[in-house]
């Protein structure tokens, strides 16, 4: 007799209108994936954010004390930031496109 082996894969069937699979099939192409592949990168990113919102993060209350503590000082600014704003959108005028 055979020992059961653990089935490592699991098949998902989902009913997609025609302009979702069109969609879908633009964009994996794009990326030069397959549609499963592409469909199964998207629904785990998907869960992996939902489930990192969702996560309690625990602290005892000294440490929360100096969380909020850190977080009530002044913002320093980041200089690279600062000139990333100062430039104009690609939209404005003055905009040039660096190469």
């Amino acid at each position: 007799m055979t020992a059961a082996t653990e089935r490592k894969e699991y098949p998902i069937s989902m009913r997609l209108p025609e302009a979702d699979v069109a969609m879908i099939d633009r964009a994996a192409s794009l990326r030069g994936r397959s549609r499963t592949d592409f469909v199964r990168d998207a629904a785990v990113r998907a869960a992996e954010e939902v489930v990192m919102e969702n996560r309690l993060i625990r602290m005892t209350p000294e440490g929360f004390a100096g969380f909020m503590e850190v977080l009530s000082r002044p913002a320093l600014p980041v200089p690279e930031m600062v000139e990333l704003a100062k430039r104009p959108a690609p939209w404005e005028p003055g905009y040039i496109a660096k190469r």
